[in-house]
């Protein structure tokens, strides 16, 4: 299985970036000639990891890579800070046209990847969770199907904080950085929920969605919220529960499935 820690200078974000990529180039012929999925083309799954976290999270707390070698993926793990994966106009980094547009040209044009968005999917964990659905949505030409892990799915949380908040992850500074007013970006396109309905008025067709998150992990109920949101607006997803919290054993226990359904093996 090939490795790479790839750094480049990004026009989105101004400056320096990592990237880690997983490409499955190398699987030795007695392996990939008895695999369906290496009698089609290599498909692209862009994996974006959490708060606090960078681009070898996946590499560290997961199997990717023997799952890249199983389901002939090319795996791109860009580093987006604690951005959410949104494009900050005060910064003047630009995260959700890095993840959704220019990494993945990157990789496309570095790598010889399909530029089809039935061959390109995007998943995440927690606040890469919120940033595949987000990323997935605005950038819909480039992916089909959006896999969400423990989503932090926060935006209707965020006008109900104050500085007298305990918050364990961030005060509200941060979030105004990220988010802007924090009054108004439940009204706005930083909300997944109002990127659908400006897709679904505009007759445009959705990436399909997978989504679990555990019944003990602390984002459970906003999960849920955005799961009946989904019911609601006649959206393709699939969502799942189970006993687990917020850590990667949850999250191995959901990312093969989630690469099977985004392979429409399920």
């Amino acid at each position: 299985m090939a490795l790479f820690r790839v750094t480049y200078f990004s026009n989105a974000l101004a400056g320096q970036t990592d990237v880690c990529v997983v490409l499955p180039n190398d699987v030795p012929p007695m392996m990939s000639q008895m695999n369906p999925h290496y009698a089609r083309p290599m498909k692209t799954l862009v994996l974006l990891h959490g708060y606090s976290g960078g681009p070898w999270d996946w590499i560290t707390g997961s199997n990717i890579q023997e799952l890249a070698g199983a389901y002939n993926l090319a795996v791109i793990m860009p580093n987006g800070r604690n951005s959410f994966y949104l494009d900050r106009e005060p910064t003047g980094e630009a995260y959700a046209t890095f993840v959704g547009e220019e990494v993945l040209e990157y990789a496309r044009k570095t790598f010889g990847l399909s530029r089809k968005a039935e061959d390109t999917f995007i998943g995440g964990f927690s606040m890469g969770g919120f940033g595949a659905l987000h990323t997935g949505l605005a950038f819909s030409h480039n992916y089909s199907k959006i896999a969400a892990l423990s989503s932090a799915l926060i935006i209707h949380q965020l006008r109900h904080m104050t500085p007298q908040d305990n918050n364990p992850i961030a005060n509200l500074a941060y979030y105004r950085d990220i988010f802007g007013d924090l009054q108004t970006a439940h009204l706005r396109e930083c909300n997944p929920e109002v990127l659908i309905q400006q897709k679904l008025e505009a007759g445009e067709k959705l990436p399909g969605i997978f989504m679990a998150c555990g019944t003990e992990d602390f984002l459970i109920e906003p999960n849920r919220a955005f799961a009946a949101f989904l019911k609601e607006n006649n959206v393709d997803f699939e969502y799942k529960e189970s006993t687990g919290v917020h850590n990667w054993k949850f999250w191995n226990e959901y990312t093969e499935p989630a690469i099977r359904w985004m392979l429409d093996e399920v």
